[in-house]
């Protein structure tokens, strides 16, 4: 018996072809399955997008598993109702994927020769060019997040040659956005305020970028962390027989620091 993790090519197409079964039964004889649409499915998976998401930032593998299983489910319950609609099935997805992926690693399946990750990515945007795409950018989800969207503008622009040098230029430009922003708030002119603070997480954003820091995990985990410690003082102050809401900020500041030596 391997153990798991370490199935053989064979036992995965079989686990793979077993999931492919399911999904048949499930679409001909569960009524909930075969009332689904494409559309009906959107939010889910994209809940089940963020559960992953989760599931990483807390490395729980097990529940990486699991949450990779829910995606999985969805690629294949996509696909179903795709050959359904004579368009496409779970064969044709596949494919469609190994050729992008052939296509777009010439340094691979080619002879074109790549020095490192910078060299691939500026590839891989210039083969999507070549491939009909009017702009590097059209490639970027207009439901993204906000910040997830601007990583992936920045990414996909510096892929072209549109970049800074240096780090330091990037966290010169940040202080620049910053005063900018703080001059609007001595005007107090609201919109303008709103627009130099949007500017001042983009260029934020970007110095990340140059820090190979991913902007949306480090604030993931600092909403985490927040979470972790504003609950524990809650209890603390619960177990002291107190009212969070009648407490001074300097009484609440006590049990704050000492949430943040548990919770670091």
């Amino acid at each position: 018996m391997m153990k798991p993790g370490k199935n053989s090519r064979e036992t995965q197409l079989k686990a793979f072809n077993r999931l492919l079964d399911i999904m048949d039964d499930l679409r001909s004889q569960c009524p909930w399955d075969k009332e689904q649409t494409m559309e009906s499915l959107r939010q889910l998976t994209i809940e089940e997008t963020y559960e992953l998401g989760d599931a990483i930032l807390d490395e729980d593998l097990e529940e990486i598993k699991k949450e990779l299983g829910d995606l999985l489910l969805h690629i294949v319950f996509y696909s179903k109702i795709g050959s359904e609609k004579n368009s496409f099935d779970i064969a044709d997805v596949a494919h469609s994927i190994s050729e992008k992926l052939i296509v777009r690693h010439p340094h691979i399946y080619g002879d074109v020769k790549v020095e490192n990750e910078e060299d691939v990515k500026k590839n891989w945007e210039q083969i999507k060019l070549k491939e009909g795409k009017n702009s590097v950018l059209e490639g970027v989800p207009k439901s993204l997040p906000a910040m997830v969207k601007a990583t992936r503008i920045q990414d996909k622009v510096a892929g072209v040659g549109f970049d800074w040098e240096k780090p330091q230029q990037v966290w010169d430009k940040v202080q620049e956005e910053l005063q900018e922003f703080q001059d609007e708030v001595q005007n107090n002119n609201q919109e303008r305020m709103e627009s130099e603070l949007g500017d001042v997480f983009f260029a934020l954003i970007n110095y990340a970028r140059f820090k190979n820091i991913s902007p949306e995990n480090a604030l993931e985990q600092t909403n985490k962390r927040f979470i972790k410690r504003f609950q524990h003082m809650e209890t603390k102050i619960k177990g002291a027989k107190k009212n969070m809401a009648d407490m001074t900020l300097k009484e609440l500041d006590v049990y704050w620091d000492d949430a943040k030596k548990y919770y670091c």
